[in-house]
């Protein structure tokens, strides 16, 4: 696979979502998962909520054992980890199946999407436990955090290797007057995260319009995890098609 400076990783909860509206098992997740492999994406995100409207158990599990063919990509779990997480990502590991990175993401049980970070010095107590646990798991560890600079150093000091920067006001933002100034905000995230020892991930509402300005812009980008746009524009270009077309985004 040909390198690219920002990792690729593609959520299948849209593709789950509209298998459960019927009971034949179509599309396929991991279907769906071997052809944006195949298509160049560096990795695939799943966020498996306790409703399992979506993701579910059975699809981890799956889509794991996929993985270990594909050992040059990785596999991200995404979730509460008061809430489900842990215990999904600890079956994996004890059954010694592939999981490169967790997200952790402070939503509700029943919340719509994710729509915020965590908040420190508020989570710090109750997450530096649960990010040393996924450590001892060998697993790398990135926090859903809003675009607060100040927050980075917090973030680094409870044990995170990574933040994902909650994209959606940079989107909100996208086309109108605040355009430059939410650019700018996450350009700033971005470098206090790194000051601070941090990787860079990002993810929410990233499409083919804002995706190449927030890649060139916002610097040590190690990884964007999209889903409703990608799955969105699989259906007009195919899985192969949006996953190539994102992937150009990417290029320096």
């Amino acid at each position: 696979m040909k390198p690219h400076a920002t990792a690729l990783s593609v959520n299948l909860n849209k593709v789950a979502l509209v298998r459960n509206t019927r009971h034949l098992g179509i599309p396929s997740v991991t279907r769906a998962a071997t052809l944006c492999l195949q298509a160049g994406a560096s990795g695939i995100t799943v966020h498996p909520r306790p409703d399992a409207r979506h993701i579910r158990a059975s699809d981890v599990e799956e889509l794991a054992h996929l993985m270990q063919a594909w050992p040059d990509r990785e596999f991200n779990i995404e979730g509460n980890p008061l809430h489900n997480l842990m215990d999904c990502v600890g079956q994996l590991v004890a059954r010694k199946l592939p999981v490169h990175q967790v997200t952790f993401v402070p939503d509700g049980e029943g919340q719509f999407t994710s729509d915020h970070g965590w908040n420190f010095p508020q989570d710090a107590q109750r997450l530096r436990p649960l990010i040393a646990q996924c450590h001892a798991w060998g697993v790398r560890v990135s926090l859903f955090m809003d675009a607060e600079p100040v927050a980075m150093a917090a973030a680094r000091a409870v044990g995170a290797d990574r933040v994902e920067l909650y994209t959606e006001p940079y989107a909100a933002g996208w086309g109108t007057a605040q355009q430059t100034a939410q650019l700018a905000r996450f350009a700033q995230a971005a470098r206090a995260a790194l000051d601070a020892g941090l990787g860079v991930n990002a993810g929410h509402d990233l499409n083919l319009d804002n995706l190449a300005a927030f890649a060139r812009q916002v610097p040590g980008l190690r990884e964007v995890s999209i889903g409703h746009a990608l799955i969105g524009d699989a259906l007009e270009r195919g899985y192969a098609g949006a996953v190539e077309a994102y992937l150009r985004c990417l290029r320096p």
